[in-house]
C-alpha cells in the first residue's frame, strides 16, 4: 500500500481512506502521542545506560539527559537527510555488534567461555530449568506483551518514509525485507541467546529481585563471562541505538502530525514545511515532550509513577497501530477485488497476502485479550484496595480509553461511518498504474534472471 499510495502520514492516511476518517483521526493522534511519550523514555534509558560506567556517574543524570536531548535536536536540524544518515550508520554498527554477540553467545552456550567465567562448562538450557524459562508462568508472559510491543515499535516507519522516497517501487521492497531480517537477527536470535545465558532473576538486571544495577542483558552476559572490552563496545552501541530511537520518535511523530494538519485533523500551522523539507512546528511539538525526561531526577516514587503511566500509554498504542495497518490491508484487498482489479496489477505483494494480515490481526486481538486478563487479574492476585485495582488496570490498559476518546472526538467532528468496499477511493494519489500485461512482462524478466540473482531478490530486494 505504501508503494501504491506514498502518502504523507503513511498508515494514518491509509486508515482514513480504507477504513473510516474518524478511525484514521484516532490512529493518527494515537501515533503522535505514542512517539511523543516515547521520546523522554528513550532519553532516560540513555542516561541509565551511560551509568554502567562508574566514571559517568561523576556527571549527574540531568547532565546526561541534557547531552542526549541536545544531540537529538542537532541531528533533527538536518531534517530527513540527518535522520537517514544517522539511521544508516547506526544500523550498520548495530548489525555488526549483534552478529558478533550472537557468535560469542553461541560459543558461551556450548561452554567455550573463559575458565574464570560462568560459561566455562556447557550451559545449554540450564536456566530454562532453574529458575525456569518463564518468570511467573503464563501471567508473566502476558505481563510483558506491552514491553515487547514497545520494543518492536518503529518497524512500521518504513511505510511512513515512502512519501519522502524518490522511487518507492524500487526502494520500498528492499527496505521492507531488510526490516524483516533485522527483526529476525537483531531481535529473535539475540533474545534467544540472552534467554539461554541469563536467568530471569540475575541480580544485575534492572527490576530483578534484589537487583541494584541497570546493566543491559547483553553487557551482563559478557560481564559474567569475564570477557573484557566487548562489554564497553556493546554499551556504546546501546547508547547509539537509544539515540536512534529518539530520532525515530521525532521523525515519526512530526510527519504524522503534519499529515493530520494537512487533512484538517490538527491545527493548520503544524502543516508548515520549511525550505529544508522539515515540518518545523510539528518537530518542535514532539521535541517539547523531551524535557519530561528530567522527571527521572525527582524522588523515586514520583519518577516511577510518571514513567509507568508513560510506558502504559505508549506500549499498547503500538498494538492498535499494527492492528489498524493490517485491517487497512484487508480492506484494501477487498476493495481492489470488488472494483474489478487483479492482484497482478500490484507492483509489490505481501509475502503471505491478505491471509498474513488476517493472522496478524487475530494475534493482535489475542494479545489485547491477554493484556485485559493481566490487567484484571495481575501477578500476585487482585488487591483488596479498589484504588490500587484501578491503578493497575489503567497502567496496563491506558491506551484503550485514549483510542476510544480520540475515535469519539473524530466521529462527533466528522460524523462518518466505515466505508464499504465499493466506496473506497483507489485512484487518488495512486502512483503505479501498471496493467496486468506490463506486470507479467516485468515478472517474466525477473524469472529469467540467474538463480543467484533471484535468490537475492527474494530474500533482500523487490
Amino acid at each position: 500500500m505504501a508503494i501504491l499510495y506514498p502518502l504523507s502520514g503513511g498508515f494514518y492516511a491509509l486508515a482514513v481512506r480504507m477504513l473510516d476518517p474518524a478511525w484514521g483521526f484516532a490512529m493518527g493522534w494515537n501515533y503522535v502521542l505514542q512517539w511523543a511519550v516515547v521520546l523522554p523514555l528513550e532519553i532516560t534509558a540513555a542516561g541509565i545506560t551511560v551509568a554502567y560506567w562508574p566514571a559517568a556517574n561523576n556527571l549527574p543524570l540531568a547532565g546526561w539527559i541534557t547531552i542526549f536531548f541536545i544531540a537529538i535536536i542537532l541531528i533533527n536540524v538536518f531534517g530527513t537527510l540527518g535522520y537517514a544518515e544517522e539511521e544508516f550508520w547506526s544500523s550498520c554498527l548495530k548489525l555488526f555488534v549483534v552478529v558478533m554477540f550472537i557468535f560469542i553467545a553461541l560459543v558461551l552456550v556450548c561452554g567455550g567461555g573463559p575458565s574464570d567465567g560462568d560459561y566455562s562448562t556447557y550451559v545449554g538450557g540450564r536456566y530454562w530449568h532453574d529458575p525456569g524459562a518463564f518468570s511467573n508462568g503464563f501471567k508473566g508472559v502476558c505481563s510483558v506483551f506491552v514491553t515487547a510491543a514497545f520494543s518492536f515499535a518503529g518497524t512500521e516507519l518504513v511505510g511512513l518514509a515512502a512519501s519522502e522516497t524518490p522511487n518507492p517501487r524500487k526502494t520500498m521492497p528492499s527496505a521492507i525485507k531488510n526490516t524483516f531480517w533485522r527483526i529476525t537477527i537483531i531481535y529473535i536470535l539475540s533474545l534467544l541467546m540472552i534467554g539461554l545465558l541469563l536467568p530471569y532473576n540475575d541480580p544485575g538486571l534492572l527490576f530483578a529481585s534484589g537487583g541494584d544495577a541497570a546493566a543491559s542483558p547483553f553487557v551482563r552476559v559478557l560481564d559474567r563471562a569475564k570477557i573484557g572490552g566487548i562489554n564497553h563496545l556493546i554499551n556504546v552501541t546501546i547508547c547509539i541505538s537509544v539515540l536512534s530511537i529518539g530520532l525515530s520518535c521525532v521523525y515519526g511523530g512530526s510527519r504524522t502530525l503534519a499529515a493530520l494538519a494537512e487533512t484538517g485533523y490538527a491545527p493548520s500551522f503544524f502543516a508548515y514545511v520549511d525550505k529544508s523539507g522539515r515540518p518545523l512546528w510539528a518537530v518542535v511539538f514532539i521535541l517539547a515532550f523531551g524535557p519530561l525526561a528530567y522527571i527521572n531526577c525527582a524522588p523515586g516514587a514520583t519518577k516511577d509513577d510518571v514513567f509507568a503511566w508513560l510506558l502504559a500509554l505508549s506500549g499498547l498504542s503500538t498494538l492498535f497501530t499494527w492492528g489498524s495497518i493490517m485491517l487497512c490491508h484487508i480492506r484494501f484487498r477487498k476493495a481492489w477485488k470488488v472494483q474489478g482489479h487483479s492482484v497482478e496489477e500490484l507492483p509489490f505483494r505481501a509475502m503471505f497476502g491478505v491471509w498474513g494480515s488476517w493472522i496478524g490481526l487475530i494475534l493482535v486481538v489475542i494479545v489485547l485479550i491477554a493484556q485485559a486478563y493481566i490487567a484484571i487479574w495481575p501477578i500476585g492476585g487482585m488487591s483488596d484496595d479498589p484504588k490500587e485495582v484501578a491503578t493497575v488496570f489503567f497502567q496496563t490498559y491506558l491506551a484503550l480509553p485514549v483510542v476510544i476518546a480520540c475515535y469519539a472526538v473524530g466521529y462527533l467532528w466528522k460524523r462518518t461511518t466505515p466505508q464499504r468496499a465499493h466506496e473506497i477511493d483507489l485512484d487518488t494519489g495512486r502512483k503505479c498504474w501498471y496493467t496486468v500485461e506490463q506486470m507479467r512482462e516485468y515478472r517474466a524478466e525477473l524469472a529469467a534472471q540467474p538463480w543467484y540473482k533471484k535468490t537475492y531478490r527474494i530474500l533482500f530486494s523487490g
